[in-house]
């Protein structure tokens, strides 16, 4: 499969040279091997599976090209109800059948699968020559055009996401995209080692556009952006922060993002959504990270807090374990979000608040994951999205079709 692949992608970096910016990569940047383990915004784990064979590129939008596939969209639903696929296991039938199984079964209607992961990796060939010469496309969900094109035809609303500024594969590729060290101009990383891009450059912006517009060509119906933010954890003082002239601020510089975001897409059809930390509904600072809830909601369709309720310190409204206190975390996080939005003219039903299926903090049982659902419902809200990193969730929480 690499051998394939490579001697493709090798053919187009010759014709085509640089791309935002980007020198030429060499022959060897294709060879990539699958990682152990995926890394998530909820700082757990899933298992990685292998990928499939190679088979033949999908169709081209709109069209019935080489896998017969004709790309389509369907609407947004009123009310989302959607777990979370990891794009290993969208590459693997066996398993991703159970999942749609799942929501055959349920009343989930919605599915979030990962387009680019916290690897740096798209996770299908794109049709996109600039895109393929930078090294970062892989053959993992080699079916996708039919695969969303099978959720189609079930009524099943398709949601890609993109994991933006956290993406180990292009800081090392392309340095001078990347958030870099105060200390001696390396590229500066956490404590697990994952470096960020900056998100003041537009030539990052640029890229995170054509990554966005080559998906919904796919036949993604809503695109998803995550790590949309500076860095949370490791050596925060020993950041290059953009801003060193002092007059723009983190939140200015990730508003500026958004916007630009926003206007590069706002013609395609294209419906976007958004994902911040869980604190950012009731905090009114940006946590050191670049997030405000009023300087998001204005740009994207939809805006999703990660309100998991293990990510909540002790202490926080009182409760000494927040974990165990799912509905209340969920009804006090989104409520005090609803009054926000509404405070500055945005809809409250852009909100869609991802909830808990892990056990991080507390074991969570189907009682629990169904209390988080009902804070939702109590804090005036109708769509929710549900997180599990290993892709298992809990039936007894779901409610018959």
């Amino acid at each position: 499969m690499r051998t394939i692949a490579s001697v493709v992608l090798l053919g187009v970096i010759v014709a085509g040279g640089a791309y935002f910016g980007i020198p030429a990569l060499s022959k060897d940047s294709y060879d990539v091997a699958a990682p152990i383990v995926t890394t998530t915004e909820n700082n757990t784990t899933a298992e990685i599976v292998p990928t499939p064979e190679e088979t033949e590129n999908p169709s081209l939008p709109g069209t019935a090209g080489n896998s017969g596939v004709t790309i389509t969209h369907v609407a947004t639903p009123a009310q989302v109800k959607a777990l979370y696929m990891s794009s290993w296991v969208a590459a693997t039938p066996s398993f991703r059948a159970k999942l749609v199984k799942l929501i055959d079964e349920t009343e989930l209607n919605t599915v979030v699968i990962d387009i680019k992961d916290a690897t740096g990796k798209i996770a299908f060939l794109t049709h996109d020559p600039k895109l393929t010469a930078l090294g970062s496309t892989e053959n993992r969900i080699s079916d996708i055009d039919s695969f969303i094109a099978s959720l189609h035809e079930k009524g099943i609303y398709v949601i890609g996401r993109i994991a933006v500024f956290q993406d180990p594969y292009m800081t090392e590729k392309n340095p001078t995209w990347a958030i870099k060290r105060k200390s001696d101009g390396a590229i500066w990383k956490d404590f697990k080692g994952l470096s960020f891009l900056d998100p003041s450059n537009k030539a990052v912006t640029e890229y995170t556009v054509a990554i966005a517009k080559e998906s919904y060509a796919h036949g993604f119906d809503e695109i998803n952006f995550d790590y949309v933010r500076f860095p949370s954890d490791g050596k925060i003082s020993d950041i290059a922060y953009p801003n060193t002239d002092g007059t723009t601020s983190r939140a200015d510089i990730m508003e500026a993002f958004f916007k630009d975001l926003h206007e590069s897409v706002k013609d395609t059809g294209m419906v976007t959504s958004a994902d911040l930390f869980g604190l950012v509904t009731t905090s009114t600072d940006d946590l050191g990270i670049g997030q405000v809830l009023e300087k998001t909601l204005p740009y994207f369709d939809y805006v999703c807090p990660m309100v998991y309720p293990s990510h909540f310190g002790s202490g926080w409204n009182g409760f000494k374990n927040p974990a165990d206190h799912p509905y209340e975390v969920i009804k006090i996080s989104m409520t005090k979000a609803v009054e926000r939005a509404k405070a500055i003219g945005q809809d409250p039903l852009k909100l869609r608040p991802w909830l808990q299926d892990f056990n991080i903090g507390a074991t969570y049982t189907a009682e629990m994951v169904k209390a988080q659902i009902k804070g939702t419902y109590d804090s005036g809200l109708n769509s929710w999205l549900m997180w599990s990193a290993a892709n298992t969730y809990t039936r007894g929480a779901l409610a018959n079709e």
